[in-house]
C-alpha cells in the first residue's frame, strides 16, 4: 500500500473512532501532501515526494516544539508533540547516531574530503545512502565533527 493510501486510510478510521486530534494532524498532511501533488504535475507524486512532505512537517513540529518551550507555552508545545507523534509514524525508522557517523567515515573515505570545504558533498553522500532514515541535524553535526 503506498503511503497516501495509507494516510487516506488513517484519515478515515481516525473520522470513524472520533479522533479528532489525530483527524486534524491527518488532514493537514493530507492537504500538504496535495500542495506537493500540483507542485509536480503532470508527473504523478511518488512514496518519495510524499516522505519529503512527512519531513517537512515533522521538522515543523519540532521547531514550533522548541520555540514554544522557550516562550513557556507548554499547551502548545503538547500539542504539537502530539501532532509530531502522529508524522513520525509514517517516517521511517530513524537511524542511530553509531549507524550515521558509520555512513560520514564511509563518504569522507570515498570522497578524501579533508576540509569544512567538502561538507556539501559529503552530506550529499551520507543522505543518499540513507535513504531518508537520517534525520539530517545529526548528519550535519557528524560531518562537522569529522572535518574538524
Amino acid at each position: 500500500m503506498s503511503l497516501k493510501a495509507q494516510i487516506l486510510t488513517d484519515i478515515k478510521n481516525a473520522m470513524k473512532a472520533k479522533e479528532a486530534e489525530k483527524l486534524e494532524t491527518l488532514r493537514f498532511l493530507n492537504a500538504a501532501i496535495k500542495n506537493k501533488e500540483i507542485e509536480v504535475r503532470p508527473k504523478e507524486i511518488s512514496d518519495e515526494d510524499i516522505l519529503t512532505v512527512i519531513k517537512k512537517m515533522a521538522k515543523q513540529r519540532k521547531d514550533s516544539i522548541e520555540q514554544f518551550e522557550k516562550a513557556q507555552r507548554q499547551d502548545l508545545a503538547d500539542k504539537e508533540k502530539s501532532q509530531l507523534k502522529f508524522i513520525e509514524n509514517y517516517l521511517p525508522e530513524q537511524l542511530s547516531k553509531e549507524q550515521i557517523e558509520q555512513f560520514v567515515n564511509e563518504a569522507v573515505s570515498e570522497l578524501k574530503a579533508s576540509s569544512m570545504k567538502d561538507m556539501g558533498a559529503v552530506m550529499k553522500a551520507v543522505t543518499v545512502k540513507a535513504k531518508g532514515a537520517a534525520d539530517n541535524k545529526l548528519v550535519s553535526e557528524a560531518v562537522r565533527a569529522k572535518l574538524n
